[in-house]
């Protein structure tokens, strides 16, 4: 299809971008338009499913009959069967008349079945039936019912999972993806978000009388940066707040970020660990960065135990009066080893053979060891450490070194530091890093 046809349907549709997968999916919703196959829409929630079930529609040759959009996810179990097949009279309680179904009704047309994931597998089974013969049977009825629909299905779910746990039918599955199509979420259309907020700023003018508002350069770097995980919903939400409240209408990065909710809040004190990559196997089974901190932890721990069993070898050789230990290289093992943990880099031991010798034992941290009895004082070497390791210090250090490697490229700095570029900029002004 012709780019402009494509920008034709968007402006008849509403649809805004100009991204590659966009207009990837446009141009398949008009190809499959005029035949009579299933569709179904994937994508996350907020991205603007519902459009192309209603593209597929009007370009098709029933254009002229009925166009019914169901939410699946919004009717109750028990009577999202009547409402989609219809029931007899008597055929439960409260049911006083016959009622035809959502696909009597939009026999000869189009029924476009969102968030059809939600579906109970007994209202899978009845749909399955209609997909491969048009027929189906109204509750409390024994006859058989024709209809003749297309159907468009759309949904956020991950159908993958969803059949291997058991909660969607494989053969529906296939049945009803005998064409994909599938809408890109807006962080993957980063040229697009600005055109999406221009948009909503106008229309919210217009509906509220008030000038338009508008983002200076660094507010819009920010909006890019942003993960959306709203999608388009989000965006116009905020773009909304936005119009509403502010006063200013030339938004600052300041004032742009009061409105973002920040997805790292609740680890806003963390290090940022540059030492973990994507393409480690570790980062596979990563879903947060709180994840990330707990697995940092128990390697850590798992180190110190490897300490703990060095330094106790080291003493019960000092015991016997062999290689005694310095005070200064035990605790120079438990602090380096603590900023390798942390920083991702694999731990070098000091080779226990060059230690230097002193005539008796220091003590460690706090706690005082006596020659008499090394072993018995020696319950765990954990008493000994006393842990003097900033955190902010390390993620001010971190963001330092990432901002030099960058040469103050904040962009690239938070892609290397694998924050949002809004976190970076709020760190920077937060440790003074300006």
């Amino acid at each position: 299809m012709v780019k402009s046809d494509i920008q034709n349907i968007k402006l008849r549709f509403g649809i805004i971008g100009n991204a590659e997968g966009l207009n990837r999916a446009i141009d398949i919703a008009m190809q499959v338009a005029p035949t009579d196959l299933s569709v179904l829409v994937t994508g996350e929630s907020g991205v603007g499913k519902e459009s192309f079930p209603q593209i597929i529609h009007q370009f098709s040759r029933r254009k002229h009959g009925p166009y019914i959009a169901v939410n699946c996810g919004a009717i109750p179990e028990g009577t999202i069967d009547s409402e989609l097949f219809g029931h007899e009279k008597g055929a439960f309680t409260g049911a006083i008349s016959d009622r035809n179904g959502y696909f009597a009704e939009a026999n000869g047309g189009t029924i476009f079945l969102d968030e059809v994931g939600e579906l109970p597998l007994s209202t899978q089974a009845r749909l399955l039936r209609v997909l491969e013969s048009g027929e189906y049977i109204k509750v409390g009825s024994s006859k058989v019912q024709k209809t003749d629909v297309r159907i468009v299905a759309a949904t956020n779910v991950n159908f993958a999972e969803a059949i291997a746990d058991g909660r969607f039918r494989e053969d529906l599955y296939y049945r009803l993806n005998t064409v994909p199509i599938k809408v890109p979420p807006l962080r993957e259309r980063p040229d697009d978000i600005t055109l999406l907020f221009r948009k909503f700023a106008s229309d919210f003018a217009e509906k509220y009388r008030m000038p338009s508002i508008q983002l200076n350069e660094e507010a819009k770097h920010i909006l890019v940066g942003y993960s959306w995980p709203g999608n388009i919903r989000q965006l116009k939400n905020i773009t909304e707040q936005i119009s509403i409240i502010e006063t200013n209408r030339d938004i600052s990065p300041d004032i742009l970020s009061t409105y973002l909710p920040d997805m790292s809040s609740n680890n806003s004190k963390l290090p940022a660990f540059v030492g973990l990559r994507h393409g480690d196997n570790n980062m596979k089974s990563f879903e947060s960065e709180r994840e990330i901190l707990y697995q940092v932890l128990f390697d850590m721990r798992r180190d110190v135990t490897e300490l703990k069993k060095l330094v106790h070898d080291i003493m019960n050789e000092r015991a016997g009066g062999q290689h005694p230990v310095n005070n200064d290289v035990s605790q120079r093992v438990f602090h380096d080893s603590a900023m390798n943990v942390i920083s991702g880099i694999p731990m070098v031991m000091p080779q226990v053979q060059q230690l230097p010798t002193v005539n008796k034992l220091q003590p460690v941290g706090n706690v005082s060891i006596n020659n008499h009895d090394v072993t018995s004082d020696y319950q765990d070497t954990e008493v000994y450490v006393e842990e003097n390791l900033s955190l902010d210090d390390v993620e001010k250090e971190m963001i330092k070194k990432a901002l030099e490697r960058h040469n103050g490229k904040r962009k690239n700095a938070a892609a290397d530091l694998k924050i949002s570029e809004r976190t970076l900029y709020r760190k920077i002004k937060e440790y003074g890093l300006d």
